[in-house]
């Protein structure tokens, strides 16, 4: 589907802004040359809800395409301090933190290295960094896995690395699917001073060899949030199951999601993980453009404004803006 396409399919659901004037912040979009750049956000955010700041999250796009490797990804952040500058000063939502890139798994001299240059690169928005430990033998190109190595959460090096981050001050981040969730709390464990925050619900996958064993891997989902949420450290975005890989399907019909239908097919979710961690562990993250293939951005906020209805004006506030202001220091 080409951008046009998408725009036009997308327009075929136009709902009333719930809550309208409830103040959001977004921490988790991605962004890239041609495909989704500021302009491209903005029609998101200025679709009807009140989205004040966001956070870029990495998506290896725009890294150098010379000198030395580990120093690479820096050319991501660089390409993002200049969006970030210009979002500012305009009454639009504004890019205020910047997640990037190192491979954790590297020696902890490198990391740190590649940490300040992405500090000194950033115009004072670098908070963490997001390696994914997203692993899937045999079903990579389906899933975009960003692991190459399917033993990394148990890896000591990356262990070290991210407990390195902690010490830096900085934001450990990732995504995986939802059997790595307890080898994702074993790293929790192992660095407790570093905060971390898991993307996209911890990924209850219903695709590849996980199609129609949603009931299955609900449970199993359900037994390892529980778990999971022992660990002080951890932290919770809730968002993401727009990707195809959840198989919802919206993105294979005629008309994109209602708010509604997210509702109905993803309430149990959101709530059972607000209910572990608490809405002091939880944001709501629209992943855009990603989540752009089964619904738009309105309808995304419109939904989990729905599935937020039963909690306090200060749960709610921590859900769509306090926890993710105070976990990026916004």
């Amino acid at each position: 589907m080409t951008p046009v396409e998408q725009t036009t399919w997308l327009a075929q659901v136009a709902e009333e802004i719930v809550d309208p004037e409830r103040p959001i912040v977004d921490p988790h979009h991605h962004m890239w040359r041609g495909r989704y750049v500021l302009e491209d956000l903005w029609a998101d955010t200025e679709s009807g809800h009140n989205v004040l700041k966001t956070v870029f999250i990495e998506c290896r796009s725009e890294y150098r395409q010379d000198g030395p490797e580990h120093l690479r990804p820096v050319g991501e952040t660089k390409f993002m301090a200049r969006i970030a500058k210009a979002s500012r000063g305009h009454g639009r939502a504004e890019i205020s933190g910047i997640v990037a890139y190192t491979d954790l798994a590297q020696d902890s001299g490198r990391v740190r290295t590649v940490c300040d240059a992405h500090r000194d690169a950033s115009d004072g928005l670098f908070r963490g960094i997001r390696h994914g430990g997203a692993h899937e033998p045999g079903r990579t190109s389906l899933w975009g896995d960003p692991a190459t190595q399917p033993e990394l959460y148990s890896r000591e090096d990356f262990r070290k690395s991210v407990a390195l981050l902690g010490e830096m001050g900085l934001v450990y981040e990732t995504w995986h699917h939802h059997n790595q969730n307890r080898g994702f709390a074993d790293v929790a464990e192992s660095a407790p001073g570093t905060v971390m925050v898991l993307n996209h619900l911890g990924s209850p996958v219903g695709s590849g060899r996980f199609a129609d064993r949603r009931e299955e891997v609900l449970a199993q989902w359900k037994r390892d949030m529980a778990e999971l949420a022992a660990c002080e450290n951890v932290v919770m975005k809730l968002g993401g199951l727009g990707m195809p890989s959840y198989h919802f399907g919206w993105h294979l019909r005629e008309t994109p999601a209602t708010s509604d239908e997210v509702l109905a097919a993803q309430r149990d979710y959101y709530l059972y993980a607000i209910d572990c961690f608490g809405p002091d562990r939880c944001m709501f993250e629209s992943n855009f453009p990603v989540d752009k293939l089964s619904m738009s951005y309105h309808v995304y906020w419109n939904a989990m404004k729905k599935i937020a209805a039963g909690f306090s004006g200060d749960e709610k506030d921590m859900l769509f803006s306090g926890t993710a202001t105070r976990v990026y220091n916004l």
